[in-house]
């Protein structure tokens, strides 16, 4: 089994390819829509999941506590650019602009939690040699998967 590194890397990684392919299209194109979709889903239960089962325990450990409460307010953010993006017409130049914006926050994001927040996760949390930490992280992602669209619905209620 993989270990919590190594799982939310290899969604770097994916996520870092989907930034790029919708970064490549143009208009309101379904090569747009289709990469946009898997980005906006996956970076959805991806950051759920990564907060309750890895920046839950950092934040335990005061020597975490700083670096995780960064990331996640990180992630309120992005969130809250990629739901601006939702309600955008994909064809418009504003769309694009904000995209740009996201992917320039999120690649710093990526890169931060790489260089930064593993170092300080490795010294606070207990070792993943055995993969428990990723094995939770990938259950919880599969569940957070299906409430993306609950939870975008409950969000525009309130």
């Amino acid at each position: 089994m993989a270990t919590i590194y190594e799982e939310i890397r290899e969604d770097h990684e994916k996520h870092r390819e989907l930034l790029n392919r919708i970064a490549e299209t143009h208009g309101d194109s379904e090569e747009r829509r289709n990469a946009w979709n898997a980005f906006y889903y996956d970076v959805k239960a991806h950051a759920a999941a990564e907060e309750e089962t890895f920046y839950s325990k950092i934040m335990e450990k005061p020597d975490g506590q700083d670096d995780a409460r960064h990331s996640v307010a990180e992630h309120k953010e992005m969130d809250d650019i990629m739901e601006e993006l939702n309600s955008m017409e994909m064809d418009s130049p504003g769309w694009l602009t904000r995209f740009k914006t996201l992917k320039h926050d999120y690649e710093h994001h990526m890169d931060e939690e790489e260089e930064d927040i593993f170092s300080t996760a490795r010294e606070v949390l207990t070792d993943d040699s055995d993969g428990r930490i990723g094995e939770r992280f990938l259950d919880r992602k599969a569940k957070e998967r299906e409430l993306v669209d609950e939870k975008a619905e409950e969000a525009l209620e309130e």
